[in-house]
């Protein structure tokens, strides 16, 4: 079944804090989905489906249901790291369409930046590579600077070329008055900071920040009543990849297959997407998401960034308006949720002015959970400005 023009999403909602030590997660979760369901115009007694990841505390879904008062018939609390918010869209599309609910909503809370916690995930018992993986310094940031330095050897990619995707999210986040990061980096700036895990600079690497977000998505009927210009949902894929047994080619992502479902749904191609939401938890994980979903040929992304190319409002792909994760917020240390709002306001023409694309009519949101060389989950959103 297609969840093509399905559903819509009627409210967006990105909490303002980066530091946030005196709020509860549940109280910010709590807070993003009053903002997405006001933004909708809706309240917390019209929702009838909800969406939550690992970030939500204690019971997941159950505790937050309790917590909000909610009265759903459908629930989904999968987890595929930063990326579920994306599968959650789909998920929430296809039961809007199943006629499961008719209101959904989706939250993301966490407090990584004051708490020092690490990923939800990580704390839930022992996996499976716990015995064989750590001993040899195995954390987030090699695994992803392993991924890098093999595209670099295959196809000559260079440190200046992963430099480029930060000055860009850079260079939008000086407009965005939320940003952690404001200040405008050059190629220099980032290829001389510290080395974090080589050939993985400082600069190279996504901020850790407190905060959330939230999204409501309703029916075809419910948004036409609704008095907000709401986001159709037209495309969704989501695909995992892992070690396979040692055999797996780190310079290939998931987005290959969620891009290319994703895609094929909507009944688009990579060169009509007017904006891209990419997932930027390392400047190697928007490069290699590039050329995955079809924006590039593989190997040609270090190429691709260059000249502007991801700069707003006029460069071949503008990416990321907000600053991204790599300067704007990464809440949770999950940046999937934010990929979504970013896109809903450029569709919506609510992008700070200096960065909207003009005439965006078709934007693409892209996440990458988990941990890229290792086990990750993708998954692909095509979205639309098209009334209900």
């Amino acid at each position: 079944m297609s969840i093509k023009r399905k559903a819509y999403i009627a409210g967006a909602y990105e909490h303002p804090g980066r530091e946030l030590p005196d709020t509860s997660i549940p109280q910010i979760h709590a807070e993003v989905a009053i903002g997405a369901l006001a933004d909708a115009g809706l309240s917390l007694s019209d929702v009838d489906g909800y969406f939550s990841g690992g970030d939500a505390p204690g019971l997941g879904g159950l505790a937050m249901a309790d917590y909000l008062g909610l009265r759903v018939r459908y629930m989904d609390s999968s987890d595929m790291g930063g990326s579920v918010y994306l599968s959650h869209v789909g998920h929430a599309a296809a039961a809007i369409a199943a006629g499961k609910c008719n209101v959904a909503l989706v939250t993301l809370g966490g407090r990584p930046r004051t708490t020092k916690l690490r990923a939800p995930g990580q704390l839930m018992g022992s996996p499976p590579e716990s015995d064989y993986e750590p001993i040899f310094g195995m954390n987030v940031s090699a695994v992803y600077a392993m991924a890098a330095a093999r595209h670099m050897h295959e196809f000559g990619t260079t440190s200046e070329q992963l430099a480029e995707i930060k000055v860009a999210a850079s260079v939008h986040a000086q407009y965005n008055e939320h940003a952690l990061l404001r200040n405008v980096v050059t190629v220099a700036d980032v290829v001389n900071s510290p080395f974090v895990s080589s050939p993985l600079h400082r600069l190279d690497c996504c901020v850790v920040t407190d905060g959330g977000g939230a999204l409501v998505l309703v029916s075809p009927e419910i948004a036409r009543r609704l008095d907000r210009h709401c986001v159709a949902v037209l495309g969704h894929g989501e695909a995992i990849e892992h070690t396979a047994g040692g055999f797996q080619d780190i310079t290939v992502t998931g987005a290959v297959r969620s891009g290319a479902d994703a895609f094929a749904e909507a009944g688009v191609r990579p060169g009509d997407i007017d904006y891209a939401g990419i997932y930027d938890s390392f400047t190697i994980t928007v490069l290699l998401a590039l050329e995955d979903l079809g924006f590039c040929a593989k190997g040609e992304g270090g190429k691709f960034v260059l000249d502007g190319a991801l700069h707003a409002p006029h460069g071949r792909l503008p990416f990321n308006t907000d600053g991204g994760s790599l300067c704007n917020n990464h809440p949770a240390n999950r940046g999937g949720m934010t990929k979504i709002i970013e896109a809903v306001r450029q569709l919506r023409g609510e992008a700070h002015p200096a960065v909207q694309v003009p005439n965006c009519e078709l934007a693409l949101a892209h996440g990458t959970g988990g941990w890229l060389s290792t086990r990750m989950g993708n998954a692909t959103l095509v979205l639309g400005r098209e009334d209900a």
